[in-house]
């Protein structure tokens, strides 16, 4: 049995891409696109309801306070339904709530009954988080896994600036329902399209199930078994892994630097900018010309991550965050804000596309992936949840710079974490 399974390993760490593969991308990173899509929405959706007094200040609080808390959730119980009862369960179950809440929202009668929709769909948004990566990961092949987990997160990305475009054009017009309905809609597409998705290759191996394993590996390898130059022989997985008990440090510190420096950078810019007597309008635009450096900085992570490693790729890119995040404190021209400010915003994404997307699911054996990847991210999430009150805090007893001396310190912070404890998992097995 052992050695069977060696055997189905080795052939699945040599496929290349197959028309399976490139289906189970294209259905992840659409889940994607539509959970990132869904994020923004919501936060234009709390300003609209506000302003036409459909709202009030403390529930639209509680409105957004019910989407960080689903997303902890749904990290959670997802890493646990995903590792004990298979990969595409949790991938089904999510996008069911998601997509469910979100249509459901649309006939909302009052803003309770949207809080609550809200709360439901985001438990399903946290889900597709953790479940979409890891399944592009689990899939991927062995040379190019990182290029593909990155680039899901480049499209996934792109749902920021394509639904902020939709709500301005459809809000004015039409109200807030018909964005939660289309959501919805979609949703039950694709949810249609991922009904005949195999379970993960990886994950019934794991739990002894070679006889289905070894068919999805047949479909995995229809465009040949092996590589075109494998450079290597992969190293097995206890070789190159350290002890879960380190994965779960280095992947909850890498994460929770990653997403609490990019969301207290990128929502606190416009009031920062405020601070330094740049009006609302002006730090409006400059904040969106400081977001393209989102699509390139995912590139950029997309492009290095399986090339020089992804410890090469990820140790620079904290350090840079916590240079430019020092640099950016003692800046007062606006020209300098701006390309600080882009710099910033490239590392940040660069990041995403790595940490979230792509390392943090490699730092567990299969048996542990979903939980760990959940753990992570939940535990992130959480944190976010404080850091609307932190960065409140840090503005009245500090100057806006503490903001950037901080992202600095954890930055830095993580990055020794990373070189120091984390594993160098490129182009080896990941069990």
């Amino acid at each position: 049995m052992e050695l069977q399974n060696i055997g189905l390993q080795t052939r699945l760490d040599q496929t290349r891409e197959s028309p399976l593969f490139y289906k189970i991308f294209g259905l992840v990173a659409g889940g994607m696109f539509l959970d990132a899509a869904d994020v923004y929405m919501a936060s234009s959706v709390a300003s609209y309801t506000l302003q036409t007094g459909w709202s009030t200040v403390q529930l639209n609080s509680l409105f957004l306070s019910s989407g960080f808390l689903g997303l902890f959730i749904g990290s959670i119980i997802s890493g646990f339904i995903g590792d004990l009862k298979g990969r595409r369960v949790a991938y089904q179950i999510n996008l069911i709530l998601f997509g469910g809440f979100t249509f459901l929202a649309a006939f909302s009668p009052n803003m309770t009954f949207l809080i609550g929709c809200r709360l439901m769909a985001a438990i399903g948004l946290g889900s597709e988080i953790v479940t979409g990566y890891s399944m592009v990961n689990e899939f991927s092949p062995i040379h190019n896994r990182g290029k593909w987990c990155a680039a899901t997160s480049l499209i996934a990305n792109c749902g920021a600036p394509i639904t902020m475009l939709i709500c301005t054009l459809v809000l004015p017009r039409f109200g807030w329902r018909p964005l939660f309905a289309l959501i919805g809609v979609i949703a039950a597409i694709l949810w249609y399209l991922r009904r005949d998705i195999p379970e993960s290759p990886r994950w019934l191996i794991a739990h002894g199930r070679n006889e289905e394993a070894e068919a999805v590996v047949k479909q995995l390898e229809i465009t040949g078994r092996q590589t075109a130059t494998p450079s290597k022989t992969p190293v097995s997985h206890d070789q190159v892994h350290h002890s879960l008990g380190v994965s779960l440090f280095v992947a909850i510190v890498a994460v929770t630097a990653t997403i609490i420096c990019q969301y207290a950078f990128t929502s606190w810019v416009p009031t920062l900018l405020l601070q330094r007597g740049i009006n609302i309008s002006s730090s409006l635009g400059v904040s969106t010309i400081m977001m393209l450096g989102a699509p390139v900085g995912c590139a950029i992570g997309a492009t290095m991550i399986d090339r020089i490693g992804r410890k090469k790729t990820i140790v620079p890119a904290f350090l840079l965050t916590a240079v430019f995040g020092m640099m950016y404190a003692h800046q007062s021209s606006m020209g300098m804000v701006v390309l600080i400010g882009f710099l910033l915003t490239t590392c940040f994404y660069v990041l995403m596309a790595s940490v979230v997307a792509v390392y943090v699911a490699e730092l567990f054996p299969t048996q542990y992936r979903f939980r760990g990847s959940g753990i992570a991210n939940g535990i992130a999430k959480l944190m976010t949840v404080a850091m609307p009150i932190v960065v409140a805090w840090l503005l009245k007893v500090a100057s806006a710079d503490a903001i950037f001396w901080a992202i600095s310190g954890i930055a830095l912070f993580a990055g020794i974490v990373v070189w120091v404890f984390g594993d160098e998992t490129n182009q080896k097995e990941i069990g």
